[in-house]
Parts: C-alpha cells; structure tokens; sequence
C-alpha cells in the first residue's frame, strides 16, 4: 500500500497510508480516514500529542473496512456527456464495415473490456450484414455485449479488491510512526 511522509504543525513526522488525511485546521486536529466514507479520529490534544495514537486508531481502521470493502473502483459508470447513442458504457455502434474482397457490408458493436493492471480490450459481438440485419439481432447482439461488458467489470472488481487486500498485508499501525 502506498504511504507518505506527513509533517504535523507540531514539526512531528508520520508515516500515513493512503487514504488517511490529516486535518490541521483551528481548534479540529485529527486523522481523517477517506475509504468507504470518512471518519475523523481526533487527537483529542490541542498541541498535538494525540495525533500517534490517533493514527493508529485510524489505520486500524482503515484495515478493517479494507477487509470488508470492495476496493473504489476507477471504471465509468455513466456515459459521457458526449455520447450521441443510448448505449451503456463500455459499448459503442453499431458498427458498419465492408471487407476486403466481399460486396456486402457487415455490422457489429464494439465492447471496451477493462481489466484491472493492464490495458483494456476490445470486442466485437456481430450482429448481421446489410442483407441479414434486423431489430431482433441487433438486440440479441446487444444484450450479448452488455453481459461481456457487466462480467469484465465484476471480474475488474474482483481483481482490484484482491490486489488492494494484498497490498495492506505487510502494513500494520506498529510501522507507521
């Protein structure tokens, strides 16, 4: 898990894990734990003297909902404002090509399949040819590619969260100081 060095107002250095906040502001001192809502762990000390242990209360914390919680997901769950077609997000078209050597056109939607680590892919779920094409297969074909799009993001979800669990594995709040 990522951590950084934060220096309090006292001049105290602290090892923070990400998604921990330290909030310095008037008569409010305390960690600010940022995962699954927020919490703020105060210090209960106006001169700083809390703030060791309030870390490790907050990181504690942050292990527990770590081990609970999905990981935050960075996948878009709407479409952009400029997308011109109804369709979900990950899919695009229909598609309208014409190969090399062939007289008729074909048609197909194009499927963005994200996959956590590494560079997303993409597939094309054919729906017919000029000749061939209709409103029942372009809605078997759609509905195709919705269940591609909705099985790469649980399995992105999945991926994200075991990754996040292993990363925490070697923090425990006796490090951080």
């Amino acid at each position: 898990m990522k951590v950084r060095d934060v220096v309090i107002f006292t001049g105290k250095r602290f090892t923070v894990p990400q998604g921990i906040q330290r909030i310095d502001h008037r008569a409010t001192h305390g960690w600010q734990l940022r995962y699954g809502g927020t919490k703020l762990f105060s210090d209960h000390t106006p001169d700083g003297s809390g703030a060791s242990a309030a870390l490790v209360q907050a990181t504690q914390e942050l292990l527990k909902r770590i081990a609970k919680l999905p990981a935050p997901s960075r996948l878009q769950r709407e479409p952009s404002e400029n997308k011109t077609s109804d369709l979900p997000v990950g899919i695009s078209g229909p598609i309208v090509r014409q190969r090399a050597r062939s007289t008729v056109r074909d048609c197909s939607l194009s499927v963005s399949i994200p996959r956590f680590g590494d560079l997303p892919r993409r597939r094309s779920v054919y729906i017919g040819t000029e000749n061939t094409y209709s409103i029942e297969r372009y809605k078997l074909a759609l509905a195709k590619a919705i269940e591609l799009r909705e099985k790469a993001e649980t399995a992105y979800q999945r991926a994200a969260t075991k990754a996040k669990r292993a990363a925490v594995r070697d923090l425990k709040p006796s490090k951080l100081r």
